[in-house]
């Protein structure tokens, strides 16, 4: 149960950053949005040190900064898909990409679920499909290259879930920190390397900034929360994140929220009762 809740609050921070992600980087370029964003979240996790610890052994070491390069990856890609839109469209296809990688590593290690988890885990799957089906005759239709964004944004989240997941359960919040120290230094490379092609847009800074902290949280509570439960689970939970970048979508930008899209939130609630309950 504790590692259901933590992955419904992971799940509700990373559908708020994204949302807010996807506004940064609708008045600058991604990267500008980025290299606020992830500074921010580093800065968060620093603060934890203290409060959680942290042990910065070898798995904690190599875990966290292969977690970092995919952040990072994640962190353009998917700002850059929000960005582009329809949000209430390519978030749910971002998240469904990201939820299958994990589900299918947490099954090959031996991960075993009671019938109710039977039965909620592929619910759970059907409901991000559902939520993802929102499209319809009056709504905009994404590009190609905003569909190869989002599941390029969705296999990178996947890794950097997997990664986190692989360090030592006793490091604290090492890989946290090892990982968004990579990731932003990744970020601020390259914005040097294209710094002509950023334009002379200046970045959101709240919004990003928020966005970033938002992801830190949502990152700390998926740790604690696959600590405590089965990467299969909390992965799942953890992907149903686009129901609130959808509600957000919907009551500040006003995009349209098709009637699939309600019945996957349904589903949604269902599935996370059955998963309880396993």
């Amino acid at each position: 149960m504790i590692a259901l809740l933590l992955a419904l609050g992971s799940s509700l921070a990373y559908g708020c950053a994204d949302f807010l992600g996807g506004l940064g980087a609708r008045q600058a370029h991604v990267l500008r949005t980025v290299m606020v964003a992830a500074p921010a979240s580093l800065a968060v996790e620093l603060l934890l040190w203290p409060l959680l610890g942290a042990s910065f052994g070898a798995g904690a070491l190599g875990w966290g900064a292969a977690s970092g390069v995919a952040s990072a990856a994640a962190f353009a890609l998917l700002y850059r898909t929000l960005a582009i839109g329809p949000m209430n469209v390519l978030s749910p296809v971002t998240a469904l990409v990201s939820a299958v990688l994990p589900v299918g590593v947490g099954l090959v290690q031996g991960e075993h679920l009671g019938p109710a988890g039977l039965l909620g885990l592929p619910l759970a799957l059907v409901a991000v499909v559902l939520v993802s089906a929102g499209h319809g005759a009056g709504s905009a239709r994404p590009s190609r290259t905003a569909l190869l964004s989002a599941f390029g944004a969705g296999a990178a989240i996947a890794l950097q879930l997997v990664f986190l997941h692989q360090a030592p359960s006793d490091s604290g919040v090492a890989p946290l920190i090892v990982g968004r120290a990579v990731s932003s230094a990744v970020t601020l490379a390259a914005a040097g390397l294209m710094h002509r092609r950023l334009g002379p847009e200046r970045p959101a800074y709240a919004v990003s900034a928020t966005a970033g902290v938002l992801d830190s949280v949502a990152n700390l509570l998926f740790l604690l929360a696959v600590r405590s439960g089965d990467l299969a689970v909390v992965a799942v939970i953890t992907a149903l994140y686009p129901a609130g970048t959808v509600l957000l979508a919907r009551g500040v930008l006003a995009e349209r929220v098709h009637r699939g899209q309600l019945v996957g939130l349904g589903t949604a609630a269902v599935a996370v009762s059955l998963l309880a309950l396993a």
